[in-house]
């Protein structure tokens, strides 16, 4: 069951990004927003499983900006802002913006 989450969640994040959400301008500085880079998160975020420190290292070398997108898509939201995701970023000692 984990497995076909973890799947599902891949592929939304590959049609969210192919679907046009890969970079944020921000004033003069741009940030590459790429949420297939955060696939090792997968496993946590859909299941209950631990993060993984690839997980955490992917959280942590991802632009904050990026975040607040996510949180504003219909598509991405719904894991950025789930129980297990706010406890995957707390896990990661990432913290979630506040946008």
């Amino acid at each position: 069951m984990a497995a076909k989450a973890s799947a599902v969640f891949v592929l939304l994040v590959v049609v969210v990004a192919v679907a046009g959400s890969s970079a944020v301008m921000r004033g003069a500085e741009a940030a590459t927003c790429t949420p297939t880079q955060l696939t090792p998160c997968a496993p946590a975020i859909v299941g209950n499983s631990p993060p993984t420190a690839a997980c955490c290292g992917k959280l942590k070398a991802h632009p904050a900006s990026c975040f607040c997108q996510y949180k504003k898509d219909p598509n991405m939201k719904k894991y950025v802002n789930s129980p297990n995701g706010k406890k995957v970023f707390s896990a990661c000692k990432v913290p979630l913006p506040k946008c």
